[in-house]
C-alpha cells in the first residue's frame, strides 16, 4: 500500500494496541495514511531502521520493548532525550530522511496525574526499564518525595535515581511495599504471556493511587488487587493513548479529533 504510513516496533509486537488507536484517529478525521506493527528482533533493529529512512512514505515509528534505548544510536537526538530521559519511544522521519527521536512516554504517562499535588509524595515504581525512565523523569519534574524503584535486579536500578535527582532507595521485587501515595508498575509484569506481579498492597494508604502501565489484559491483576481494596487506579491505556496523541500529531501533521476517547476506549476494550 501506498501513501504516508507510520508504524510501531517491538518484540513482540502482536499485543500493540497502538495501530488501532492511530488509524480510529485517521479515518476520524478523513486523513490518508496507515499504521501498522512490524515485528522488528534486536538483531534487526539497524536494518529496519535503515530500510524505513529510505522510503519517503515513511512517517516514523512508536517504540516498545526492548527497543527504546538500542534505537537512541541509531538516530539524531536534537532534543538531548538521551541526556535526559535516556529512553526514545517515538522516531520521526524529516523530509530530508534525517531521523529524529524523541519520548512522548512521559508526558503520556504524567497527563492521567496532571490534576494532582505530587510534589513531597512518596512514591513507589516497580521496573528500571525505558519506561521506567520516562516514569522517573515525569516524577522528578512533578517532584514528588521519596521514591523506592522494586527491581529483579536491584544493582541495574541504583543509577536510575542518581540520574533524574531523586531520593530513594531501590529493593528487589520480594521486599515489602513502603505506604507511598503512587504506585507505578512500568514493568512488562503481569502483561499478556509474562510472569504476574504479585504484590501486596496492604501497606498502601486508602488514598494511594495504583498505576499500571500494562494494557493487556485489562484490568491486570495489580489493578484488580487495588480495586478490591478501594484504591483509585489508573490503567496502561490512559498512558498509551496519552502518549500516542503527541506521536500522531509528528507523523501525520494534525491533532487528534477531540471528544472521541469515550469511544475510543470502547474499541480498545472490546
Amino acid at each position: 500500500m501506498s501513501g504516508p504510513f507510520a508504524d510501531v516496533i517491538g518484540d513482540p509486537i502482536a499485543h500493540s494496541k497502538s495501530p488501532l488507536i492511530n488509524n480510529f484517529w485517521l479515518k476520524a478525521l478523513g486523513l490518508a495514511g496507515d499504521y501498522r506493527r512490524a515485528h522488528v528482533k534486536p538483531d534487526d533493529l539497524a536494518s529496519y531502521i535503515a530500510d524505513r529512512r529510505a522510503d519517503a512514505d515513511w512517517r516514523g515509528c512508536n517504540v516498545t520493548i526492548p527497543h527504546k534505548l538500542a534505537v537512541m544510536d541509531l538516530v539524531d537526538d536534537p532534543g538531548d532525550i538521551r541526556g535526559t530521559i535516556g529512553a526514545m519511544n517515538t522516531i520521526v522521519r524529516q523530509k530530508d530522511g534525517s531521523l529524529i527521536g524523541t519520548n512522548t512516554d512521559a508526558a503520556g504517562f504524567y497527563s492521567p496525574l496532571a490534576e494532582l499535588d505530587l510534589s513531597g509524595a512518596p512514591v513507589a515504581v516497580v521496573g528500571a526499564g525505558g519506561a521506567a525512565r520516562a516514569v522517573l523523569f515525569a516524577l522528578a519534574r512533578a517532584g514528588v518525595g521519596n521514591v523506592t524503584i522494586l527491581n529483579r535486579s536491584p544493582l541495574k536500578a541504583m543509577g536510575l535515581l542518581a540520574t533524574f535527582g531523586l531520593k530513594g532507595d531501590v529493593v528487589g521485587l520480594d521486599a515489602a511495599l513502603p505506604p507511598v501515595s503512587l504506585l507505578v508498575n512500568s514493568s512488562s509484569l503481569g502483561m499478556t504471556g509474562q510472569p504476574p506481579l504479585d504484590l501486596d498492597l496492604s501497606p498502601l494508604p486508602t488514598d494511594a493511587i495504583v498505576y499500571d502501565l500494562v494494557y493487556a489484559p485489562l484490568p491486570t491483576g495489580l489493578l484488580k488487587a487495588a480495586e478490591a481494596r478501594g484504591l483509585d487506579t489508573v490503567d496502561g491505556l490512559d498512558m498509551l493513548i496519552g502518549q500516542a496523541s503527541l506521536a500522531f500529531e509528528l507523523f501525520f501533521g494534525k491533532s487528534p479529533p477531540e471528544g472521541r476517547d469515550e469511544e475510543l476506549r470502547a474499541l480498545l476494550t472490546a
